[in-house]
């Protein structure tokens, strides 16, 4: 009996990609992959094309494809999560995206890996075909997380990762309303190994993902899997406190030593702490507001996604 190898592709107005990535994906399974059984699922986060269309077609002429079409947009990260908990292979492709950034072609090698025991084999951005300014900003995320977490986490590593079925167990066991599925998959632990790869830029269509979604995205990694932004904010604090004892005390003891009327009674001194203590304050709460916005999300135990329809799904799935 085949192998089943399931692969996750989530989609938002990709009406340009996304035969392409299935035609890009089937010609694996048909050429160095035959020996394998293919589950490509399809998850529509509400697009307002003819995303959904396209792929009720694909589906209709391919069982292998199934198709996962959401209620409303609910995001990127939790309707990919969605779509990976649906798979039923016992090796999962947590992550390929309609346009094909991260290549179809690498999956051979990632399967080839994963038959010699590794559970998890991920994709290292070891270079980006994008411009320098996002090229740096995301070295540097990265570079970060990966120092600060509490997760051994290798830098420029994404979402595009080949996971064991027991990995993918072991994830479910977490109950995440905002999943950060690249690094959930480091902390569940088992065997690992990278393949460093060349990140391909878009040939058709535009990201939907903007520059706000991004960092909302990075701000729930390093919230989610990092305590350096609580205990930086202690340090900083304990750092201005004691900066502040020292300068009263100087400040007192040049008053006592003072023989004349040396300096106006402070008040610039005052305005710079003011405004600087108020400035520490404000980015303190906002620090801690987003921790109360994470905890506020789980607490609430909302699905990850509503979804309108599945196809080609039987009823047990």
């Amino acid at each position: 009996m085949k192998k089943l190898i399931s692969i996750t592709t989530p989609c938002f107005n990709e009406e340009e990609n996304v035969r392409d990535c299935y035609e890009a994906v089937k010609a694996q399974f048909d050429g160095p992959l035959s020996g394998y059984d293919r589950e490509h699922i399809f998850a529509d986060n509400c697009s307002t094309d003819k995303t959904a269309a396209i792929l009720r077609e694909i589906a209709a002429s391919d069982p292998a494809v199934k198709v996962i079409v959401n209620a409303r947009n609910f995001g990127p990260m939790r309707s990919t999560y969605n779509a990976v908990l649906a798979s039923s292979g016992d090796a999962i492709l947590l992550f390929q995206p309609a346009d094909m950034q991260d290549p179809p072609s690498l999956l051979p090698q990632f399967v080839a890996l994963w038959e010699q025991g590794y559970e998890i084999v991920y994709g290292i951005r070891a270079t980006r075909s994008e411009g320098w300014v996002m090229r740096a900003v995301r070295h540097a995320f990265y570079q970060m997380i990966s120092r600060f977490s509490y997760v051994s986490f290798p830098p420029d590593v994404g979402d595009y990762q080949l996971v064991d079925r027991k990995v993918l167990d072991a994830m479910r066991k977490t109950e995440d309303a905002y999943p950060f599925m690249r690094m959930m998959t480091f902390e569940s632990g088992f065997r690992a190994v990278g393949v460093p790869y060349h990140w391909l830029a878009r040939k058709k269509g535009f990201s939907k993902n903007s520059f706000f979604s991004l960092v909302d995205q990075g701000l729930n990694g390093i919230i989610t899997f990092t305590t350096i932004p609580l205990r930086g904010a202690l340090f900083v604090g304990t750092a201005v406190s004691i900066l502040s004892i020292v300068y009263a005390v100087i400040t007192l003891v040049a008053s006592l030593l003072a023989t004349g009327h040396v300096a106006q009674p402070g008040i610039p001194t005052l305005i710079v702490a003011l405004f600087f203590f108020a400035g520490i304050q404000i980015f303190f709460m906002g620090l801690l507001g987003e921790y109360i916005l994470a905890i506020y999300g789980q607490v609430r135990k909302k699905p990850l996604v509503i979804e309108r329809e599945r196809i080609n799904f039987t009823a047990k799935e």
